[in-house]
């Protein structure tokens, strides 16, 4: 019988509630804030555009719907554990296991192995006889379980085979065949020395009325007040978290600015000669590949004019020891 289609909730939902919780939060963290930070690591411009948007947090509402979701999934599996542990706990005798049909019967087995320490998965097979109904986890091995809720007719040895075969072909630790009626003499003879055991309807009746009378106290997992914190806290945390993200680092530092050149002093200044205020015309004439005219701009009398020119030979004959590269000015 092929498996059962499930959807994103379904799945959800078959997973322990805590999972849920978890799962809802680090789908809201991941869709609030990881579809952002992976367009920002590309070098594509359009990711990195799409980055942008994402960081107004536009994607808010999805987030919040995988959060939602996964809350009601994970309430879905709260409710679902209470109602197969009121399942277990309301059967009486023969009778009230005959009355339930094929998928309540296989709930019931389930949860009669998750009383007793198994970690239950449900196979979701669509139909009253699907091979595998359950797969039992236990200390590391696994141990494969299959449902028949016939109420008259003996389960034949051929089932017992089938079961032997997929036993070998999974490599599971056992198979557990669990019958609401009995067995036929064939079918015990061949589980007989093998890895199979086979569970009649008074055998499971006795495991269901063993495990009423212990009387075991709720465990934590099955307490309202237990999950309702949890989900409010998860949601107090998607709250408190930013809506926006950051703003983004520039990735590449610009470039920092040249430093600028120091000022080109007079060899007069250098070597403790007073500047005067025409000292500059000859050493930008110096540092010019051609030579030019310099006059002084207020009128000097000769006698400033031979002094001016007179100091003028002797920064540039100290301009020319101290800088040889530059040409030396011719003298006017």
């Amino acid at each position: 019988m092929g498996k059962r289609k499930e959807s994103g909730f379904d799945v959800v939902t078959s997973m322990s509630w805590p999972a849920g919780l978890v799962l809802g939060l680090s789908a809201f963290v991941g869709i609030q804030y990881g579809i952002g930070w992976l367009w920002r690591s590309s070098s594509n411009p359009y990711l990195a555009a799409f980055a942008k948007v994402a960081s107004t947090g536009i994607y808010s509402p999805f987030a919040w719907f995988a959060l939602i979701g996964c809350c009601l999934a994970a309430l879905g599996s709260f409710l679902r554990r209470r109602r197969r542990r009121r399942l277990l706990e309301s059967q009486t005798g023969m009778d009230s296991l005959r009355s339930m049909d094929w998928r309540t019967f296989e709930r019931l087995v389930g949860e009669a192995f998750r009383r007793q320490g198994y970690t239950v998965e449900e196979t979701g097979q669509d139909g009253a006889d699907g091979g595998i109904d359950l797969v039992l986890r236990k200390e590391g091995l696994t141990t494969l379980v299959q449902c028949k809720q016939w109420r008259s007719q003996r389960v034949p040895v051929q089932v017992v085979r089938e079961m032997f075969g997929i036993l070998v072909d999974r490599g599971a630790a056992a198979v557990k065949i669990v019958a609401l009626g009995s067995y036929t003499p064939d079918a015990a003879a061949f589980a007989r020395g093998k890895r199979i055991e086979l569970i009649d309807g008074r055998m499971l009746l006795a495991t269901v009325m063993g495990i009423q009378a212990k009387n075991e106290p709720e465990a934590a997992l099955d307490n309202p007040l237990f999950f309702a914190g949890g989900a409010l806290t998860c949601l107090l945390i998607a709250f408190a978290l930013p809506t926006q993200q950051p703003a983004q680092r520039a990735d590449a530092p610009s470039a920092p600015l040249a430093p600028a050149p120091p000022p080109l002093q007079s060899a007069g200044a250098t070597q403790g000669i007073p500047a005067t205020r025409t000292a500059s015309a000859p050493v930008q004439a110096a540092a010019s590949p051609a030579p030019k005219v310099y006059k002084a701009d207020p009128p000097m009398s000769n006698e400033e004019l031979r002094d001016w020119e007179k100091r003028n030979r002797e920064a540039m004959k100290i301009l020319e020891k101290t800088t040889p590269e530059l040409e030396t000015a011719p003298a006017h």
